[in-house]
């Protein structure tokens, strides 16, 4: 360890500039989705009430880190909510496209604050670095 470059990252993460470029990018997408939704006129009930949903897939942690991380992982990438969105606008869908932006607005603000897609070593091991008590 050095004074120009702080403690060594954990191995798979990212760090300086990409890492907040990473984080801008979620700020990006949580601003832009709740734009979005204010525009497109959703249920501002139905967006508080769903908002945490995708924080569900943390029960899967109580199976073990690998099932854990594997169903974080499917509920915090973009690939479902993206495809969601998609289909809620090829079939003219509001409730569909509500749900989207919702899900993505949660990816967005998880990914802003650091909370990254998970390794199996472990909930608190993501690409965007350690989080928890012992990321310090």
């Amino acid at each position: 360890m050095s004074e120009t470059t702080g403690p060594a990252p954990a191995a798979g993460s990212v760090t300086g500039g990409v890492r907040i470029l990473l984080r801008l990018e979620g700020l990006t997408l949580f601003a832009g989705m709740v734009l979005l939704y204010w525009m497109w006129g959703g249920s501002w009930w139905v967006f508080v009430i769903l908002f945490l949903a995708p924080d569900l897939s943390f029960i899967a942690y109580l199976s073990d880190p690998k099932t854990g991380a594997m169903i974080y992982n499917a509920a915090h990438s973009y690939m479902a909510p993206v495809a969601l969105l998609t289909a809620g606008f090829a079939i003219g869908e509001p409730l569909t496209l509500s749900l989207a932006m919702i899900w993505l607005a949660h990816i967005g603000i998880d990914r802003a604050l650091g909370y990254g897609l998970k390794y199996q070593t472990g909930f608190g091991f993501t690409h965007l670095g350690r989080i928890g008590k012992t990321s310090a």
